[in-house]
């Protein structure tokens, strides 16, 4: 499962880096050296995500009828 934390992109030498928080890396058993996957959502874009999936908060739920999927088969 992944997760999802803020993190501040840093200088180290010539590249650049981000630092997991304690809490993670003690929650996933990360240890130093291993290979992880990393996905990189800007700020901006995480929160135009969460704006487009807001809109359908004020939708009303519904009930699906069964029955007009079992008159296909």
């Amino acid at each position: 499962m992944s997760e999802i934390f803020k993190a501040k992109v840093r200088r180290v030498g010539g590249s650049l880096g981000v630092l997991i928080p304690n809490e993670y890396v003690k929650q996933k058993r990360i240890k130093e050296g291993e290979e992880i996957e990393v996905s990189l959502l800007k700020q901006r874009k995480l929160e135009e995500i969460e704006k487009m999936f807001g809109i359908a908060k004020g939708a009303k739920s519904f009930e699906r009828d069964r029955a007009d999927r079992l008159e296909r088969y």
